[in-house]
């Protein structure tokens, strides 16, 4: 019964759903000598858990200067304005574009205009001259 209570214990502890009290079953199980041989690749996971529980880092860690950062930092500023610097110079001369094509659009409705008026003009002008036509063949 009890190794059927630890086979369950242990597909629980695989899907991670094990409590700590159940945790605490598997590992004195397994740190004892008598394990069932279809579970003896557990015996060496629970083991090195137990050995390395205590176990520390001693070494010191060496952190590096703030100089760095600040060094970062300033490369970081200098790139951040001349970006700004380019886009404002590439956004000025995409505004004069733009103002060169709305001004290049009103000469142009300007012209339309203008031509649609000498039209007019030019049919009235046809009338007369052919009015004029006319009163010179009654005239004669």
């Amino acid at each position: 019964m009890e190794l059927a209570n630890i086979e369950k214990l242990v597909e629980k502890y695989e899907n991670a759903e094990t409590t700590l009290q159940e945790e605490a079953i598997l590992k004195n199980y397994f740190t004892k000598e008598e394990v069932a041989p279809h579970l003896q690749e557990y015996t060496y996971m629970f083991n090195y858990f137990s050995a390395n529980k205590d176990e520390t880092y001693t070494k010191t860690i060496q952190l590096e200067p703030k100089k760095s950062k600040r060094r970062n930092l300033k490369w970081l500023s200098v790139a951040a304005s001349i970006v700004l610097l380019f886009s404002v110079f590439i956004g000025k001369q995409e505004y004069e574009r733009y103002q060169a094509k709305k001004i290049f659009a009103q000469v142009n409705e300007g012209f339309k205009l203008l031509s649609m008026n000498l039209k007019k003009g030019e049919q009235a002008v046809a009338t007369l001259h052919t009015y004029e036509k006319t009163v010179n063949k009654i005239l004669k």
